[in-house]
């Protein structure tokens, strides 16, 4: 208790902004943000703008034809790239099974190097009248950047289609490899080895603040020093910048500051741990690319801000990325941030996962005492008369029988690979007997295995223990060896103390190699985790309150922490939701995590289905144990 307690604490203390360092640029390259911002094409960028609107909405998609015009016309090397993918279910907002889309993409050639480097600037092509800033944006850099002598890495300006999937697609034409079956024709023009970009998303004339998303594809994190090149300038330019969507505050040692720091904390650890990118620079992370979406955000504050203004902002990160010498490397690529201007690097957050992971060490080092401190050790039962025309037979100390956990552990794997393959492949089956759709019928076949698993284990030891015979009433073959009934318990493995704790043991170690391989890769998905798992992990026995345990148990379920992490995030955005809404919220959470593991290979699923739940059902069987 006093370990768990600890864990949580220190995890908590990690929100007190003196505690914590500020950040800082170890990049000597970055170091300064002493540079001349020349851009003034910000009525340019309106009017790029606009022109884009209008042949967006006369095209119905994105105008490929214009966009490649107005880039040639800026004098860039022009490029577009058809995609096709076939989703494995229609997603639930456009009931769509085949995607297609064309990314169009402009090189700005370095005059001063030969192409070996590059630095991206992204702008996904959304529906409806979103984006359309960005990319005007987009294209007055273009122009302006055209016309500097001081490059020396190449500038991709990229237009991708369908958000993330056409980043995806692009990506892995640029590379020239195939990691998610997407069909496209390959990048056709290609520049040097991308060191750095940026994903701007912009949706109107004139901003109040900017938004920085930094989570990316299965918890994975940006250099820090690019982040903190991007809170540089927009101090240096006055402009207002949040994380998570929080402002920042001045006073720091206060309560409310600390309330504000923490909430901050708990939203960044809520969206790693849902492994999904917030944003296309998510998808750059996994090839070793720095990168950060950026968001203007349009409020009803006081102070706005031109696009003149976001585009000097755009121009200085630019220039300070295109004096880098080697890939970002200095600063932390594992951190948490409170906010802007603190961060935790993972030698401080590491130690609460820590201690929690260490209530398990310590049940497991106890595993041999039994409840009350006493040994689990069978005393010497009391002998019967020996018929003494009966030959007696030596009898050991009982242990308990390893081949009594296979049927468990064969059975709780087995609906850990049906919870795993069976929704996508049974989709077919289930809408043609029942009146629901293919994303419907994902969604409840996983609930429904989800949950059927927890009437299956349990009873797969009464096969072992009723093999031997009935506990408690001696065998002709028992009586006829001089083996009374306890012993004969055990060596079975079925009804033992040994065979239960056997179990938990397999359990507990299970469970600790599990968390503690997930929070080196995603912290914060093993945090949450183990927070929730660890304590009905170390309470679960067969010999205590049944109904505590049981409800305890199926709090820690990976599927109940889900919806409570469902609701924890909207109280902390403020925009709390009934019940009714959250249920919604969590299926859509479930079909949304198994097509980001089907169309970009998010580990999320995977993990609980075959990892997390099947040791789940081990410690379900320990609580059932008979």
């Amino acid at each position: 208790v006093l370990s768990y307690v600890t864990g949580l604490g220190w995890f908590l203390a990690l929100a007190f902004q003196p505690l914590v360092p500020r950040t800082y640029m170890s990049e000597n390259a970055m170091g300064s943000t002493m540079v001349e911002e020349q851009f003034l094409f910000g009525e340019r960028a309106l009017s790029y703008a606009r022109e884009f609107a209008g042949h967006k909405k006369k095209a119905g998609g994105m105008p490929v034809a214009w966009l490649e015009k107005t880039m040639w016309s800026l004098g860039l090397e022009v490029h577009r790239q058809p995609f096709a993918r076939t989703l494995p279910f229609p997603d639930e907002a456009r009931e769509r099974y085949m995607v297609k889309g064309t990314n169009v993409y402009g090189i700005l050639r370095a005059p001063r190097a030969a192409s070996t480097e590059a630095l991206v600037l992204s702008v996904p092509c959304s529906e409806g009248p979103h984006n359309n800033q960005a990319v005007g944006l987009m294209l007055a850099l273009a122009a302006h950047f055209r016309g500097q002598i001081y490059w020396a890495k190449d500038i991709i300006f990229l237009v991708n289609e369908h958000d993330l999937l056409g980043m995806e697609a692009w990506l892995e034409a640029y590379h020239d490899i195939n990691l998610t079956e997407v069909q496209s024709s390959g990048a056709l023009g290609r520049a040097g080895a991308i060191q750095a970009a940026v994903s701007l998303e912009l949706s109107s004339d004139v901003v109040t603040s900017f938004d920085v998303a930094v989570e990316g594809l299965n918890g994975q994190l940006p250099n820090l020093d690019l982040l903190n090149l991007f809170h540089a300038f927009c101090q240096k330019n006055g402009l207002l910048c949040t994380i998570q969507g929080k402002l920042p505050r001045s006073e720091m040692d206060s309560l409310p500051a600390y309330g504000h720091s923490l909430q901050t904390l708990l939203l960044m650890v809520l969206a790693q741990a849902s492994g999904r990118p917030h944003g296309d620079h998510g998808l750059f992370l996994r090839y070793r690319i720095e990168a950060i979406t950026i968001r203007g955000i349009n409020s009803f504050r006081q102070y706005k801000y031109d696009m003149t203004t976001v585009g000097k902002t755009l121009e200085g990160m630019f220039r300070k990325l295109n004096n880098l010498l080697e890939r970002l490397h200095q600063s932390y690529f594992f951190y948490l941030l409170p906010s802007l201007s603190r961060f935790v690097s993972i030698g401080l957050y590491m130690p609460a996962f820590g201690f929690l992971i260490l209530v398990l060490i310590l049940k497991i080092s106890f595993w041999q005492g039994a409840p009350g401190g006493q040994d689990p050790s069978p005393s010497p039962p009391h002998r019967p008369p020996v018929d003494p025309t009966v030959t007696p037979v030596s009898l050991q100390e009982p242990r308990p029988g390893l081949l009594a956990l296979v049927p468990p552990l064969l059975i709780c794997h087995a609906a850990g690979l049906a919870l795993y393959f069976l929704p996508v492949l049974g989709q077919r089956v289930a809408t043609q007997h029942f009146p629901v759709s293919e994303s419907e019928a994902v969604v409840l076949t996983v609930i429904a295995i989800y949950v059927a698993g927890m009437a299956l284990p349990h009873n797969t030891h009464r096969c072992r223990a009723g093999a031997v015979g009935v506990p408690g009433v001696p065998s002709p073959l028992a009586v006829r060896l001089s083996v009374p009934p306890g012993p004969r318990r055990a060596l079975a493995g079925g009804g033992s103390d040994r065979g239960w704790m056997t179990l938990k043991l397999l359990a507990l170690l299970y469970l600790a190699l599990q968390l503690g391989c997930l929070a080196l890769l995603n912290f914060s998905l093993g945090f949450l985790l183990a927070a929730t798992m660890v304590p009905a992990a170390a309470a679960v026995t067969p010999n205590g309150p049944k109904v505590l345990l049981g409800a305890l148990l199926v709090l820690a379920t990976p599927a109940v922490t889900l919806l409570l992490a469902i609701f924890l995030q909207r109280e902390l955005v403020e925009a709390p939701a009934a019940v009714a809404e959250g249920w919604q919220l969590f299926l859509a959470a479930l079909a949304e995590g198994l097509l980001q593991h089907h169309l970009y290979g998010s580990f999320l699923f995977p993990f609980l289905a075959l990892g997390a739940h099947p040791c789940w059902l081990l410690l379900w069987n320990v609580l059932c144990w008979k």
